[in-house]
């Protein structure tokens, strides 16, 4: 593996990463939602999709040397999660039904908070990776002088 696959596939790692903390923050951010834009019913929980990708180093005319078969990774898209919704006894909220329950998204705010600490960690990782990489390279240019 040369430093420029190395770092794309960092790359589309810290990508990823990003990816899922946005759909996180928008869990926690639509927890309460209990009518969306388009009035479908409550928000409805989100999740990322991932899936390896071949790696395409932007340094490919330096990777004829080497062809190896390298894996990143891409998010194939945001789904829905398809949790029932939770029923809260609120008799005076707008949208209550004629029982009185309101439909809340069923988001598990420490559940939400644990995918957080999990994606921080791995892009602080990836972060490392990358950072580890960029002392390597400047290592081997210091050795070719």
């Amino acid at each position: 593996m040369d430093f420029m696959t190395a770092l794309d596939i960092g790359g589309s790692a810290l990508s990823a990463q990003r990816t899922y903390m946005n759909v996180i923050s928008m869990n926690l951010a639509n927890a309460k939602t209990t009518r969306t834009a388009n009035g479908q019913g409550p928000y409805q929980r989100k999740s990322v999709a991932l899936e390896s990708t071949p790696a395409t180093p932007f340094g490919k005319a330096m990777d004829s040397a080497l062809s190896q078969e390298l894996q990143g990774v891409r998010v194939t898209g945001i789904v829905n999660d398809n949790r029932p919704t939770k029923q809260v006894y609120e008799p005076g909220h707008p949208d209550a039904d004629a029982n009185g329950f309101v439909q809340y998204p069923d988001i598990n705010v420490v559940e939400e908070m644990t995918n957080m600490i999990q994606a921080s960690r791995g892009y602080e990782a990836n972060t490392t990776t990358i950072s580890t990489i960029k002392a390597m390279y400047n290592k081997a240019l210091e050795i070719g002088r």
